[in-house]
């Protein structure tokens, strides 16, 4: 019996030799894996510094959320920031015209609420804004 068993041992093949490639993979793997993470943050920071509010669109809903009940702040108000969002020809021109009109409301002690004529000018000046 026992030469059975050796005479089946020696029919036995000896061992194949595999190719190996998980190193291979492996080192795929984490290269697609970093490529993934510099690509999502870039895209992070693109995404949040996109995000800033310009000093302009904060000028206009400053000028869009006045106050007219006090009229001497207004005017001051309103002088201060048509002077910083006007960039074009047509909207510095409207601005002068309305920081001359709000003149007679700045240097006097006590003033008479703003009138009609003047916020409408000040409706038609933020109109013709484009933030």
């Amino acid at each position: 019996m026992n030469e059975d068993v050796l005479s089946k041992l020696h029919d036995i093949k000896d061992l194949e030799k595999i190719p190996d490639n998980s190193i291979f993979i492996l080192l795929l793997l984490i290269f697609a894996g970093i490529i993934l993470i510099i690509t999502i943050i870039f895209l992070f920071i693109k995404y949040f510094k996109n995000k800033k509010i310009s000093d302009r669109k904060t000028y206009f809903d400053i000028l869009k959320n006045i106050n007219f009940d006090d009229s001497k702040k207004a005017a001051y108000t309103i002088t201060k920031y048509s002077r910083l969002i006007a960039n074009s020809d047509r909207e510095k021109k409207l601005a002068n015209e309305l920081i001359e009109e709000l003149e007679f409301f700045k240097y006097k002690k006590n003033v008479k609420n703003i009138d009609k004529l003047i916020k409408a000018k000040h409706s038609t000046f933020m109109e013709i804004l484009d933030v």
